[in-house]
């Protein structure tokens, strides 16, 4: 589903090393806006590390990132006003704890953007209400469950309104009753023509959100292909050999 002819995010031949190990060799990608990408693949294979890249919270080795055709990564732009554009929620929540819901969700907008409390606050209340929390408002984090939380840290990146939402495995701490009501919200925001980028080892999520699936394995992107495609048809061995894990038989 490509809403545009000009990529929102591209990613060109990056490269990230610790030491002297690849941890990403030669990935280039392109996201459009409106386009729901899930990234896939085995522990350790690099899909944490590109999202990290992404936002700057990792130094890259080379290659080069673009959002709205302006190169990032080349150190003339700061990270501060580059992260208002590309919201990321993480697997922790990093909820403050002796602040409330609203004022976490708040303390970004008014800070950093600059906006005045009150629209903050009603900005933060519609959103909270859309995914069914208005009534933990002024509750603190130690009173909410971990899918609570994290949901409450979702609306903190999209208050921001950034133009692409990064998730990195936000369900991966989460107890399993926990998990459908984090799901749920994520494909709201797909639907609603949210740009996401997405890291999960949820595979049905992962058939039901994705406009296209991207698999990786060694720091490489082995596999890019539809939901529909991948899901039946893997080009790759490596790919085949993956989803055959997800298959029990007795």
């Amino acid at each position: 589903m490509l809403k545009g002819n000009e990529p929102l995010l591209e990613i060109r031949h990056l490269r990230k090393n610790y030491d002297a190990d690849d941890v990403l060799s030669d990935v280039s990608l392109d996201i459009h806006k409106g386009e729901v990408v899930v990234v896939i693949g085995p522990s350790g294979c690099g899909k944490s590390t590109l999202l990290r890249c992404i936002n700057g919270l990792e130094p890259i080795q080379s290659g080069e990132i673009l959002l709205d055709s302006q190169l990032i990564t080349d150190g003339k732009k700061k990270w501060s006003e580059i992260r208002q554009k590309i919201g990321m929620v993480f697997q922790s929540y990093d909820l403050f704890p002796h602040m409330t819901v609203l004022d976490n969700i708040i303390l970004g907008p008014t800070k950093v953007q600059g906006r005045k409390k009150e629209a903050a606050a009603k900005s933060a209340e519609k959103l909270l209400a859309r995914i069914g929390l208005l009534d933990k408002k002024d509750a603190y984090p130690r009173q909410l469950s971990g899918g609570q939380k994290q949901r409450v840290a979702i609306v903190r990146a999209l208050i921001m309104e950034p133009e692409i939402m990064l998730f990195d495995e936000v369900t991966a701490a989460l107890d399993p009753e926990m998990v459908r009501e984090v799901l749920d919200v994520m494909l709201e925001l797909a639907r609603s023509g949210s740009t996401m980028l997405i890291v999960t080892h949820e595979m049905q999520f992962a058939k039901a959100v994705a406009d296209r699936v991207i698999f990786m394995d060694g720091g490489e992107i082995v596999e890019s292909a539809s939901p529909e495609e991948f899901f039946t048809q893997p080009k790759t061995d490596r790919a085949r050999r993956f989803l055959n894990m997800f298959n029990f038989e007795k």
